[in-house]
């Protein structure tokens, strides 16, 4: 493949997205879904802001994530937009016609995990994959469905080990970007996945004290007496369980089950957006969604299990 020029990252979530006036130039955005109900606003006060305040500067708005809001730029060429169950992974969705219709850009703005670095290094590839393999890598991780290479996972843990790190997602993006060439790169990489092994033990530790209910739902309250966890590791060790997995934080309530497994949180909650078998919601909320998912909240609050 022809060398490409490194396009600057930013990176971002749905709830924390970068100022529009820090991200210079023609802007992309990529993998990141419009933010949902129970995110300090929703889309109103976090996503539209920033689309409205990039303007003209916004080139391409490329994402995965179901959202009600999607109907409001059905007309906007800008936005390609899918659902969960349509692209299981964004990087599937990127391809060189896209690029090519885009034109230049000057930014990459991308999510923080493996789906959207990935997202970020195949567009500066202009639609090229990383390496054989990488878009369904992306989408095995991203869906839990499948087997992701060693390559991805090794990728992957030393994401989850330093989730904010951004030194080390540029440094992941380059090396993605860059074909894996560049050996040394490796070093940082696996150093930083080390560091959640650890963070694995004690979320093993606090996937023991899972609570199962007749309803076929499993919960775990890890609100005190537990150190630094990886939640998602949590609540798939939860779906060993049970179909639904809850975990309870001080501040919120986060509910899952298997991608395929036909559920709708997002109708069962009333919520705009997002990925339907996995939410989260405020911790004040936590009565209502043990009731919607079938579990007594007295019963709950009592100890008593199936």
């Amino acid at each position: 493949m022809q060398s490409t020029p490194m396009i600057p990252v930013v990176f971002g979530t749905p709830r924390k997205l970068p100022r529009a006036r820090e991200v210079p130039g023609r802007v992309i955005v990529l993998d990141i879904a419009f933010a949902g109900a129970g995110s300090n606003g929703g889309f109103s006060k976090i996503t539209l802001p920033f689309i409205d305040g990039l303007g003209a500067r916004l080139r391409a708005w490329v994402d995965h994530h179901d959202h009600e809001d999607h109907r409001r730029y059905v007309a906007d060429p800008r936005f390609v937009l899918a659902t969960k169950a349509e692209h299981g992974a964004c990087p599937e969705m990127i391809h060189p016609e896209l690029v090519e219709r885009v034109g230049l850009v000057d930014s990459i703005v991308c999510h923080t995990d493996f789906d959207g670095l990935a997202s970020g290094a195949k567009w500066i590839r202009r639609g090229i994959e990383a390496y054989p393999g990488a878009d369904a890598d992306a989408r095995a991780i991203d869906t839990r469905l499948g087997t992701p290479s060693a390559v991805a996972r090794r990728i992957d843990r030393a994401i989850r080990g330093r989730p904010t790190d951004t030194g080390l997602l540029g440094l992941i993006v380059r090396h993605l970007a860059t074909g894996l060439d560049d050996f040394g790169l490796w070093k940082p990489i696996d150093e930083a996945a080390q560091e959640l092994v650890p963070v694995e033990l004690e979320t093993r530790r606090a996937a023991a004290t899972y609570r199962r209910f007749p309803a076929g739902v499993a919960v775990v309250d890890v609100s005190v007496g537990f150190g630094r966890l990886d939640k998602t590791l949590l609540l798939l060790l939860g779906q060993e369980r049970d179909e639904v997995s809850v975990v309870v934080d001080r501040a919120s309530v986060s509910v899952a089950a298997p991608f395929d497994s036909g559920q709708n949180f997002l109708a069962l909650f009333g919520l705009p957006g997002g990925m339907p078998t996995r939410v989260s919601l405020p911790r004040t909320r936590l009565d209502e969604v043990l009731s919607a998912l079938g579990v007594d909240p007295q019963a709950y609050r009592a100890g008593i299990a199936g």
